[in-house]
């Protein structure tokens, strides 16, 4: 879904709430609503993930857009675990080839992120007046994360629209996903052309100063760069 602006002036400025994790999804995402006009809100989450390497990335890449504000969610979701992403116990997966990503759903899953994610942009989105919540899924992404197709996007608009005061008004707060039939390919030459800073981003599951390589975020991202005949200016440990 791609929210256009149509009209903007000094008194009728159209907000935006963009989840932002600081990766090559979300920060293409904020830039192509902040070029479409929008005023831009930017929410990172801390659910105590296995590193901090992406709430950096996702501080840095909301000062480059100069958003109007950023704000970090904090909450744990270390203590009951379920995804390799939260229990250091499970492990990343890695060097996996793009038919085993799409196999099967992966352990990087966090159970429900997406429905939490979205329930706190919901209330930030209407406490400070926006029109629209901007997220950067993907369901073109080998990952094939339960929360990151269309079915699951369009329901989340129907909650969108019954669980709040400016629903039930006839104004509810939309959900745009832009990038939602996007290839990585195509997320990259899109990011290219709005100027996103590939070298503040950070994609991997891993933490550490640098990136693995060998992770499946890694390699997804990788190839797309690689099949552009780009290179990634993000420093991998593979390298």
């Amino acid at each position: 879904m791609h929210v256009r602006l149509q009209v903007k002036t000094a008194q009728t400025a159209m907000k935006a709430v963009v989840l932002l994790s600081g990766g090559l999804d979300s920060s293409t995402v904020l830039y192509r609503a902040r070029a479409d006009g929008w005023d831009c809100y930017t929410l990172a989450f801390d659910y105590h993930q296995r590193h901090r390497c992406e709430l950096r990335a996702a501080a840095q890449i909301a000062e480059a857009a100069g958003v109007c504000e950023h704000r970090v969610v904090t909450f744990d979701l270390r203590s009951w675990g379920g995804s390799a992403l939260t229990d250091d116990a499970i492990a990343v997966p890695e060097a996996r080839s793009l038919d085993q990503m799409s196999a099967s759903i992966p352990v990087t899953y966090v159970p429900a992120r997406n429905t939490i994610f979205l329930s706190f942009a919901l209330g930030y989105a209407e406490a400070v007046g926006a029109q629209c919540v901007f997220l950067g899924v993907n369901a073109l992404d080998y990952s094939g994360y339960p929360d990151c197709r269309p079915d699951y996007i369009n329901a989340m608009r129907a909650v969108y629209r019954l669980g709040t005061r400016q629903g039930r008004e006839g104004e509810a707060i939309a959900i745009a996903a832009p990038l939602i039939d996007f290839k990585k390919t195509e997320i990259v030459r899109l990011g290219n052309e709005l100027g996103v800073p590939w070298e503040l981003t950070w994609s991997c599951y891993k933490g550490g100063d640098v990136a693995c390589g060998v992770c499946d975020s890694c390699r997804l991202r990788l190839a797309a760069f690689a099949e552009l005949g780009l290179r990634d200016p993000v420093l991998y440990a593979t390298e």
